[in-house]
């Protein structure tokens, strides 16, 4: 499972995302209140890791501070190598986080001083976007001139 990113933990805490990043934020908060889970060749003796509920919380306070935002993730990640099924649960949570629009700032698209043959696509936060465009018509014989058939 890949690490989850400090900056997506706080732009989430932070209120980004609209109503998708509240649910998130809402989701990760239960998922850390759950019991811990361990696995049968756990020693009974082994310390039980945090929950991660107190990172959450004071990544909750102040979501500009990195260090919250790393402790939490740290947090989360000792949780999931301990606990297989927290770590299949936050996978499916950081799967779905990530669809957030958490990117923060203005977006200013420019186009200019160029031909283009293909579509244009302006804008912030994209994912699983794809499209095919027809290669442009050849020119009319003898004219030099692009045909206009569509």
């Amino acid at each position: 499972m890949e690490p989850i990113s400090t900056a997506l933990l706080a732009a989430l805490a932070g209120g980004a995302g609209g109503e998708l990043g509240r649910q998130a934020w809402a989701w990760l908060g239960a998922l850390a209140r759950t019991p811990f889970r361990r696995s049968a060749g756990d020693s009974p003796d082994a310390p039980e890791p945090g929950s991660g509920e107190a990172e959450l919380a004071g990544l909750e306070e102040t979501p500009d501070d990195p260090a919250r935002a790393h402790a939490l993730s740290t947090a989360l990640a000792v949780r999931a190598a301990l606990d297989a099924q927290f770590r299949a649960e936050l996978q499916r949570w950081h799967e779905q986080a990530k669809q957030a629009p958490t990117g923060g700032g203005d977006v200013h698209n420019t186009i200019g001083n160029g031909t283009f043959s293909a579509p244009v696509l302006q804008g912030r936060d994209f994912t699983g976007i794809s499209f095919t465009s027809p290669h442009p018509p050849p020119d009319t014989p003898g004219t030099g001139a692009p045909s206009t058939r569509g």
